[in-house]
C-alpha cells in the first residue's frame, strides 16, 4: 500500500498531515505498512530525525501504531476514520450488530416541561431528582455512591476518564476479546492496550496480575454481559479480582456496566472492595433506547472532580430534557415490567441458542447478557457460509487483542424456534468447510 501512495512534505507537519490525509480518504487502509524511516527520508531528501517526528505524532494521535519488526503501520482503527460496522448484505438475517429486540424497548416521549429560555446548567448539571434515582439504582447492587456524575453514554464516559488520567502511550489492561469500540477508543486516544484475558467468569486474575507487572495505568472490565464472551464476575472472582487490584491502588478501575438490568446476572462489582481509585459505569441505551445517549457513574472523589472539570470545559452538561426523559422512563411502571420481560427473553433466546449449538457438538460461551461467542477456527469461512444460508454474524477479528478466532452471534432478536434452524445451518457450514475449518 505505501507504494501507492507517495507521502510527500519537507517537515514533520506536512509528512503527518500527508499520510493523515491519505487515511482519512481511505489511500492508506487499516494494517497498511508505511516506509521505513530511513527509506522515507531519503526518497524526501530530508533527515531521519523529521520523519521520525512525524511518525511519533501519528502515533500520539492513534493514526498509525508501531509493530517492533514489522514497522510502523495504519492502526485497525484509526482516529481520523471512523470503522464503521460492514453493511449487512440485503436480504440477510442481522445477528451482528449487538443490538436489542425493538420490541422490548419502551416509546420515547419528550417531557412535557421544556427548560425555559436559554441559560447554562454549569451550576446545576445534574437533575437532583435522577441524581437520587441514580443513587438509589447503583446503591442496591452494593456500588458505593457517594459521588455520581453523568455523561454521554458509556463511551463518551470511558474515554474522558482515560483521557483526564493517561497521556499517550500509557497502557490499559483491556479484555480479550473485549468490545471492539472500547478497544478502538483507547488506540484513538494514543494509548497502548494490554490484553487481559476472560473466561466465563471474566477477567482472568493471573492475566490481570501480568497486565499489572507491565505497568498499565487504568483497567477497563465488564462485571457482566461481557462483550462478546458473555462472562459475569461471580463472587469468587470478584474477590479474587479485587485481592490482584489492590498491589496497584494508583491504577483507575473502570467498570464498564453497559448492559445492567438486562444482564441476566446479579452485579458483584469490584467498587465495594476498597480500591483507591475506581469508577463504575452504566448506561440504559440497551433496554430504554439506543437514543438515549446518557450514562452514570459512581466513582471517587478525585476521579469525580477531574471527570467533570473536563465536562465543564467542552459540553458542559447533559441536556436537562434528556435527563427528564430518562428519569420519566426509570419511573415508569410499564418501563420496568417492559425491562424485566426484556431480561427473560434475552436469556431465553440466549440460552435457547447455546443449547442448539451444543447439540450439534459446537462449542458456545455467553452465560450472561445478549450475545453468544462460538470459536472457530476459520471466521471468514463461517461468515461466509452462513451468509449463504441467510444469516450474517460478526467476525471476531474486530473483537480480539490476542486470542483465538471466534465468531459473535447477537441472540436479543432470535427466537428459540430460529436458534434452532441457525444451529443447523452452523452445523452444516462446519461440515462444509470442513477442508478450511479443520474439523
Amino acid at each position: 500500500m505505501a507504494t501507492q501512495y507517495a507521502i510527500t512534505g519537507t517537515t514533520a507537519k506536512a509528512l503527518s498531515a500527508s499520510v493523515e490525509r491519505a487515511v482519512t480518504e481511505g489511500a492508506l487502509e487499516p494494517g497498511a505498512a508505511l516506509p521505513p524511516v530511513r527509506r522515507l527520508a531519503e526518497d524526501l531528501g530530508i533527515s531521519p530525525g523529521t520523519v521520525a517526528t512525524a511518525y511519533k505524532e501519528l502515533r500520539r494521535r492513534g493514526i498509525v501504531v508501531t509493530r517492533g519488526r514489522g514497522g510502523t503501520v495504519v492502526a485497525p482503527a484509526p482516529a481520523v476514520a471512523s470503522r464503521r460496522p460492514p453493511k449487512v448484505p440485503e436480504g440477510l438475517r442481522d445477528l451482528a450488530g449487538g443490538h436489542p429486540d425493538p420490541a422490548f424497548l419502551p416509546d420515547l416521549l419528550p417531557p412535557v416541561r421544556l427548560s425555559p429560555g436559554a441559560r447554562s446548567h454549569r451550576s446545576s448539571p445534574r437533575l437532583p431528582r435522577l441524581e437520587e434515582a441514580v443513587r438509589t439504582w447503583l446503591g442496591a447492587d452494593g456500588v458505593p455512591v457517594e459521588h455520581v456524575t453523568f455523561a454521554h453514554g458509556a463511551l463518551d464516559m470511558i474515554g474522558r476518564l482515560l483521557s483526564v488520567e493517561l497521556r499517550p502511550g500509557d497502557a490499559v489492561a483491556m479484555e480479550d476479546p473485549g468490545y471492539h469500540h472500547m478497544l478502538d477508543l483507547v488506540t484513538a486516544l494514543g494509548l497502548r492496550t494490554v490484553a487481559v484475558a476472560v473466561d466465563d467468569e471474566g477477567m482472568r486474575p493471573e492475566a490481570l496480575r501480568a497486565a499489572l507487572r507491565e505497568g498499565v495505568r487504568a483497567v477497563v472490565c465488564s462485571p457482566r454481559a461481557q462483550n462478546p464472551y458473555g462472562g459475569r464476575f461471580t463472587p469468587a472472582r470478584r474477590d479474587a479480582l479485587v485481592a490482584v487490584l489492590r498491589e496497584a491502588p494508583d491504577v483507575l478501575v473502570i467498570e464498564n456496566d453497559h448492559a445492567g438490568s438486562v444482564a441476566a446476572a446479579p452485579l458483584h462489582t469490584l467498587t465495594g472492595g476498597g480500591l483507591t481509585r475506581w469508577a463504575h459505569v452504566a448506561t440504559v441505551t440497551k433496554y430504554l433506547g439506543t437514543d438515549l445517549r446518557w450514562a452514570a457513574a459512581a466513582c471517587d472523589a478525585t476521579t469525580l472532580a477531574r471527570h467533570d472539570g473536563r465536562m465543564l470545559l467542552t459540553s458542559g452538561w447533559v441536556s436537562h430534557l434528556l435527563q427528564e426523559t430518562v428519569l420519566g422512563l426509570m419511573a415508569d411502571t410499564g418501563t420496568r415490567d417492559l425491562v424485566r420481560r426484556a431480561r427473560d427473553a434475552y436469556e431465553e433466546r440466549r440460552l435457547a441458542l447455546a443449547g442448539e449449538l451444543g447439540r450439534h457438538g459446537i462449542t458456545a460461551r455467553g452465560v450472561s447478557g445478549m450475545n453468544v461467542w462460538v470459536p472457530v477456527r476459520d471466521e471468514s469461512a463461517v461468515v461466509n457460509g452462513l451468509r449463504t444460508y441467510g444469516w450474517w454474524v460478526a467476525a471476531g477479528a474486530r473483537f480480539r487483542i490476542g486470542s483465538a478466532p471466534g465468531v459473535r452471534i447477537t441472540a436479543a432478536g432470535l427466537p428459540p424456534a430460529d436458534g434452532r434452524r441457525l444451529a443447523a445451518d452452523f452445523a452444516a457450514v462446519l461440515g462444509e468447510s470442513q477442508a478450511t475449518y479443520g474439523g
